[in-house]
């Protein structure tokens, strides 16, 4: 059995279609149905004729790529979907071969039917080596260093992961994966993530979004230590924090998702507050119910999983005080963008 990176869209934009179709699904829209591609070479005179202007290694890249997910994948294996909308990662079991879906929107039509096990497992659940191994800049690799297919699976099944161990640098699979480009961006955003993840436990946690808060204008009045009443922070625009909007925010730092009570609950709070809006920060994120009904909430509610509070940091950064800038030390870097 293996363990498989397959993303869904640059930007995330076939992942709802993925889970809900219970379905892998990748791009590469140019290219036509595979189904009757039996080698390496016919698929590499195809992509010749469907990438006229690319390189003679961007198209044995996307040979590699779209082999593996044609041949390489196998029934029983593992698919993780790092998700870029929401700060989760999705893991489901291949049970099938490849199909061609005609009736999809063009860049979702090459697909392998998959049954997704779990769909709302936080990032900040991974171990740091495994979330470097799925920042891989690609839209389909195979994940092996560290037991990595060992491990997911115990964590889908909700067991101790099994010791790591460091990886045998002479195997040639490894090496490999070892080249794979990495998307920086996102390994950084991680790296950030599992900072705070360790740093702002509890009441902590808090403490930093009310700081966020404070930076994007707001004046704010933040909830003691010990029972709250189902509200952690009350912020509202203006000198003395009388205009609007008026917000109620409810901050739960587990790692685990949060159910639709917790939405429920701070609907009653905000009326209770005569607020005009809610924020619900979940550092693990929310379950499908609470997104669900989240829609229906849509001009009431705001929704932040770790991810939406981390890019909330980065975007005030330099308007936080001196003192959450000493226990969040991070320095702007540039790089060159270059196109894909």
């Amino acid at each position: 059995m293996a363990l498989w990176l397959v993303r869904a869209g640059r930007s995330g934009e076939y992942e709802d279609l993925a889970l809900k179709s219970g379905r892998a699904l990748i791009s590469f829209y140019q290219v036509p149905d595979m189904s009757s591609v039996d080698s390496k070479d016919e698929l590499f005179d195809i992509l010749r004729e469907a990438y006229p202007n690319h390189l003679k290694n961007a198209i044995f890249n996307f040979r590699g790529q779209l082999w593996a997910f044609l041949k390489r994948i196998q029934e029983g294996d593992l698919v993780i979907l790092p998700l870029k909308t929401r700060s989760v990662i999705a893991i489901g079991k291949v049970i099938g071969p490849y199909e061609y879906k005609s009736d999809n929107p063009e860049g979702a039509r090459h697909t392998r039917p998959v049954e997704w096990i779990r769909a709302d497992i936080p990032r900040s659940a991974l171990d740091q080596d495994l979330l470097y191994s799925i920042g891989a800049f690609m839209t389909v690799c195979q994940i092996q260093r560290n037991k990595a297919e060992e491990r997911i699976r115990a964590l889908v099944e909700g067991k101790p992961m099994p010791q790591l161990a460091l990886p045998d640098s002479s195997e040639e699979t490894v090496e490999e994966e070892l080249n794979v480009p990495l998307d920086l961006e996102e390994y950084a955003s991680d790296q950030i993530r599992s900072y705070i993840g360790r740093n702002f436990r509890g009441h902590e946690l808090t403490r930093l979004a009310t700081e966020v808060l404070k930076a994007q204008g707001y004046k704010v009045l933040m909830s003691p230590v010990g029972p709250d009443g189902g509200v952690d922070i009350i912020a509202g625009r203006g000198p003395m924090g009388f205009d609007q909007p008026r917000l109620c925010v409810q901050v739960k730092s587990s790692d685990s998702p949060v159910d639709v009570t917790v939405l429920r609950e701070l609907k009653g709070v905000m009326d209770d507050f005569k607020a005009d809006q809610g924020l619900l920060i979940a550092w693990g994120g929310f379950n499908q119910s609470v997104l669900n009904e989240s829609r229906r909430r849509f001009f009431e509610i705001r929704l932040w999983d770790a991810g939406d509070l981390v890019n909330a940091v980065l975007e005030n950064y330099d308007r936080l005080s001196k003192d959450l800038q000493a226990e969040l030390p991070l320095k702007r870097i540039w790089a060159l963008v270059l196109e894909e």
